[in-house]
């Protein structure tokens, strides 16, 4: 089943192409990686698709029934309030969301999220790794279908990384699509069943990890990347 479906999507700011003809499709409980460099475009894409940003051109359709309700979003930017306890925000995300948290969907998310032991504790001074913890259990606080997720490992060490990657698969296996943005080749196929390679705002290929790899004869996907990023015009 479909969720999404984008056609030549395009973004420019001034004289910048950001985002070049874009195709793509997000599937029913799928963890699809979106990979490339910084600056390629993977926040824009992820911006376009949500409807952060308008496009300059392209469709989308949305399969997904009651689509804005259904998606978690978490963008590089903090989405939490420092001054309020873990607790207090989840509360409060959830009021957003005209959604009444009781107290054993809070410890549900808490558990989840590792953060049960840090309810009390005021976002400001959570650790890098509690605090991307807190931004995900945002995102899941109104029971989404579809959870967005922008370089959610960024900058964190590699025991918060695991952590984060653990989390991401444990969401997908409660039936839920997560699409999440990284730059971390290793980190891509550790957890995704699909990824999309972009550069300089254009899928320069697509598809599942192994298979990939083993159609390109490399042996991983930092090395396919490089491979592709080599050359003009590749398709995949």
């Amino acid at each position: 089943m479909l969720y999404l479906q984008a056609t030549n999507l395009e973004k420019k700011y001034g004289n910048r192409h950001i985002v070049k003809g874009i195709n793509l499709e997000i599937k029913d409980n799928e963890i699809l990686g979106v990979i490339g460099p910084n600056g390629a475009g993977k926040s824009t894409c992820l911006e376009l698709l949500i409807g952060l940003k308008e496009r300059d051109g392209g469709t989308i359709q949305y399969f997904l029934e009651d689509f804005k309700e259904n998606i978690g979003v978490q963008l590089q930017a903090s989405s939490f309030f420092p001054g309020l306890s873990v607790s207090e925000n989840l509360k409060l995300f959830g009021a957003f969301y005209k959604r009444n948290v009781n107290k054993y969907e809070l410890n549900d998310i808490l558990l989840k999220c590792r953060l049960t032991e840090s309810a009390n504790t005021e976002a400001s001074k959570l650790s890098g790794g509690q605090q991307k913890r807190l931004a995900i259990a945002i995102t899941l606080i109104h029971q989404p279908k579809l959870v967005f997720l922008d370089e959610p490992t960024a900058a964190l060490d590699p025991i918060s990384r695991k952590e984060i990657q653990a989390l991401i698969r444990q969401v997908n296996n409660e039936g839920r699509t997560v699409v999440f943005t990284s730059h971390d080749m290793e980190e891509v196929g550790h957890i995704a069943d699909r990824i999309i390679f972009i550069n300089k705002g254009k899928i320069i290929c697509e598809g599942e990890p192994k298979i990939l790899i083993a159609e390109h004869e490399v042996t991983n996907l930092e090395s396919l990347y490089i491979k592709l990023v080599s050359k003009e015009g590749v398709e995949c």
